[in-house]
């Protein structure tokens, strides 16, 4: 029985921000990515985030991003080993200390933007956020890039990691994600997004834009909260994984 992780990005809003779709995108996936204050986020809409998941029994992990607010982390910034370390310690510890606060546990820690991006090629910055994650909780589950440097560093460190993978992102013949910059970076069409997905799933590969058949390993799939059209391709990439025999479930649940 094929099996995946549904994971989104949430609580990406500041001060009076309400949470708008979130709460009924939560409905729909069984992880979620909360922003912890560096490139979105803060403490109330930190605090808001978890008590919803914590409401919906959706598995709530850290989403740590560089320090770029204004760019929303997505912008590179050269930043050593031991800045990535301490930066993705002090913020698993903010959401940490608001889900003990809310008499939960956290699940697991994804990367946000570009410093995901950056840890998915880089080995020393992937290093140093995979024994971020291990000092602070060895039993966290650590979501990278499918195949990146990051899956690689947390398997080497003894975290549980998962594979992460797009429905609605081309791939290159390497693994890596077409950089938003290129045209053809996004999938818009729902149809050839759900296609793709349920064939990294079932399948273990995918086209890449070059035309060729490359391997992936699909244990979460993730999709954004913050589009025009959230809600309702969370519905859908939900009703269509489960119309195809793929059971939609926790990462927690079924990583060894």
């Amino acid at each position: 029985m094929h099996k995946v992780d549904i994971n989104c990005d949430m609580g990406e809003g500041f001060g009076a921000y309400t949470l708008g779709k979130d709460e009924e995108i939560l409905d729909f996936i069984t992880s979620a990515n909360i922003a912890c204050g560096f490139h979105a986020g803060d403490p109330a809409t930190m605090r808001k985030t978890v008590n919803l998941a914590l409401e919906k029994k959706v598995g709530i992990g850290a989403h740590p991003g560089l320090q770029d607010l204004l760019g929303f982390g997505r912008r590179d910034m050269k930043i050593s080993p031991q800045e990535a370390f301490d930066l993705t310690v002090y913020q698993i510890g903010a959401l940490h200390g608001f889900v003990r606060a809310e008499g939960g546990r956290m699940q697991h820690v994804k990367p946000h933007g570009a410093l995901y991006n950056m840890a998915a090629k880089s080995s020393a910055l992937a290093e140093a956020i995979a024994e971020a994650v291990y000092k602070v909780d060895p039993e966290l589950v650590l979501y990278g890039l499918a195949g990146s440097e990051l899956v690689i560093a947390g398997k080497k460190i003894g975290l549980r990691t998962a594979n992460e993978v797009f429905s609605d992102r081309t791939y290159q013949a390497d693994g890596t994600l077409t950089p938003r910059s290129d045209a053809n970076a996004l999938i818009h069409n729902r149809e050839a997004a759900i296609s793709q997905v349920i064939r990294m799933v079932k399948e273990c590969n995918v086209i890449a834009v070059q035309g060729v058949d490359i391997s992936i390993d699909a244990d979460t799939i993730c999709i954004h909260g913050d589009g025009e059209h959230a809600l309702d391709f969370a519905k859908y990439i939900n009703k269509a994984l489960t119309d195809a025999g793929i059971t939609i479930t926790k990462i927690g649940d079924f990583l060894e």
